[in-house]
């Protein structure tokens, strides 16, 4: 409640360095930001009116969705103004305050539209994360289990071991956690080769086709992290049927899951179209649109590594959804 004021004493103090271009503007918070367009638009007004040119710096201190939507307002106002991010969340500190994309959602598509556009500074300050309600600080631990799963064995057991920590929400484990996460999402980004995803790949977004779907079905009442964490224990389990990963590792993955603190089960995986088929699974083909060219989905060779395939198999999708409903509640 405090922190307007505090950012204003800070200016102050520091006036022969920087100045604020009036005052500070609240906007909403969470997926609503970016379903209402308006919010978007009002952004874009008070920049102009605030005459923000491309030597000046839009700052956004919020969670992923703040971010996206300021970070596309930025992007678009004269072509791109300099962008500063202060995430608020762990989720957002740990994978997508640390990115180049922003989004917001349109036509019933979340993330339709969207710029890449690497921000000017990112600060990841703890004492955000201090007053984090619980359910938003384990939500964003599942973006840790992602990329350990897709990248980085050693993290993944890691995690395992300081679970029980992690789940109490220790400050000094959660720093850790954070921080590596960070890192193994922008080495990617640095080193993958595709920061802009040029291609028909988004390595890593594992776990992610069923997690935006059930975000759209649930019309966000799941958090994208928890939604996340069910994609990643039904593709952990799909690997296996599909012959990939080592039978058990599945089983590891939900074990690790579950003792994070996630709900892997949501009833938006049971919902049935006219013809009978699972809604969720039209997130493949939501998947595919997203960038086009050939359907292109991570998957688990082991853990800590990742395997593109450019098909799913209906049947094993199915397999995989019944046996995560006997485990996930």
């Amino acid at each position: 409640p405090r922190l307007g004021g505090r950012i204003a004493d800070y200016a102050a103090a520091h006036a022969a360095a920087l100045e604020l271009a009036g005052e500070i503007v609240v906007i909403p918070g969470g997926e609503a930001v970016k379903n209402q367009h308006d919010c978007v638009a009002a952004v874009l007004k008070d920049l102009c009116a605030r005459h923000i040119d491309r030597q000046s710096y839009a700052i956004a201190i919020g969670g992923g969705a703040v971010l996206d939507a300021v970070g596309f307002a930025a992007a678009i106002f004269h072509r791109g103004v300099r962008h500063i991010r202060c995430p608020t969340t762990v989720l957002a500190q740990s994978d997508s305050g640390v990115g180049v994309k922003n989004a917001i959602n349109a036509f019933g598509l979340k993330n339709l539209l969207g710029t890449f556009a690497p921000p000017f500074a990112v600060i990841n300050d703890q004492a955000f994360l201090d007053v984090l309600p619980a359910r938003d600080k384990r939500a964003g631990m599942a973006e840790a289990v992602k990329v350990a799963l897709i990248r980085d064995g050693a993290f993944f057991d890691w995690i395992e071991r300081e679970a029980a920590v992690l789940a109490a929400f220790e400050p000094n484990t959660l720093k850790t956690l954070v921080r590596r996460c960070a890192r193994l999402h922008m080495r990617q980004i640095a080193c993958g080769g595709d920061p802009f995803e040029s291609g028909s790949a988004r390595p890593l977004d594992f776990g992610h086709w069923s997690a935006h779907k059930l975000e759209t079905l649930t019309r966000h009442a799941l958090r994208h992290g928890e939604a996340v964490a069910i994609g990643i224990a039904l593709d952990s389990r799909y690997s296996v049927l599909a012959g990939l990963l080592p039978e058990g590792e599945d089983t590891r993955v939900v074990r690790l899951l579950r003792a994070l603190g996630f709900t892997l089960w949501d009833d938006a995986l049971a919902l049935r179209d006219g013809s009978g088929h699972r809604r969720v699974i039209a997130g493949i083909a939501d998947f595919q649109e997203h960038l086009g060219g050939e359907l292109t989905v991570t998957l688990l060779a082991a853990i800590g590594h990742g395997v593109e395939v450019h098909t799913m198999d209906e049947e094993l999708i199915e397999r995989a959804i019944e046996w995560l409903k006997g485990r996930g509640r």
